[in-house]
């Protein structure tokens, strides 16, 4: 059973939550008292350990539209008819060819692309809309994580990846319009080369080249947009899309 939580504590569902930039999503709530419900088609992994990890881990494949269903039941089990505060959809996918090339838009197969689009874009709407009276309860918020590769041919993103991350954005606009009279904001965050370990090798050249910070950002400042988003001071923002990428978007 989990330990019961004070009255006044804030819950977050985060999706891939055991790397990158959902790993510092993870530990910026913690450290901010909030409870966080993750979820990912792994068990919980103990490189991202933070208390209480165990017992609010849900093990869901996003990919698998029978299996989003039975899991979104199970996190509102776990909510226990409490409001949701924060929804952050940062699971994705983006697969390479069989030697780490981009697959385009000639060469993705259509199994490969509905995959990519299931998690990375149905999944998102489909949990969105199973915890809208949660959300609501608690006057919550949406938070989608998309990319700069939605917005324009990414060297390493393939078209795949990069068009759900453009349906992502579009769909931040239309549910912030749909969602917003429940009271939820819905927001999308933009990264762009991130310091992870799934960077690509000829990084160095955009970060060169194409960013004006000459510099990666790192997953901790990712999750401290995140944080804001989820907070008070962003309480009048909705239908907002955060450019995260030194200024590479200009």
């Amino acid at each position: 059973m989990n330990a019961p939580l004070p009255g006044n504590t804030r819950t977050l569902v985060l999706t891939g939550a055991s790397r990158g930039i959902g790993h510092a999503t993870v530990k910026k709530f913690g450290a901010s008292g909030w409870r966080i419900i993750t979820i990912s088609r792994q068990p919980f992994s103990a490189l991202c350990p933070w208390p209480g990890g165990g017992q609010n881990h849900v093990q869901l494949d996003l990919g698998d539209p029978v299996e989003l269903g039975r899991g979104i039941e199970e996190i509102r089990r776990r909510l226990g008819g409490d409001g949701l505060h924060a929804l952050v959809n940062n699971a994705a996918i983006s697969p390479k060819g069989p030697k780490g090339e981009r697959l385009g838009a000639l060469d993705t197969p259509f199994d490969l692309w509905r995959q990519v689009f299931n998690v990375n874009f149905f999944a998102p709407v489909a949990l969105a809309r199973g915890l809208v009276e949660e959300l609501s309860r608690a006057q919550g918020c949406v938070v989608n994580v998309t990319s700069i590769a939605g917005s324009r041919v990414h060297p390493f993103a393939g078209s795949a990846y990069a068009t759900s991350k453009a349906a992502l954005a579009s769909l931040t606009r239309e549910m912030a319009h749909d969602f917003g009279p429940r009271g939820i904001r819905v927001n999308a965050i933009a990264p762009g080369e991130i310091d992870t370990s799934i960077l690509s090798p000829g990084t160095e050249k955009i970060v060169e080249q194409q960013i004006p910070m000459r510099r990666l950002g790192t997953p901790d400042e990712v999750a401290d947009v995140i944080h804001f988003l989820c907070e008070k001071g962003a309480s009048y923002v909705s239908g907002a899309e955060i450019q995260i990428n030194g200024g590479q978007h200009v």
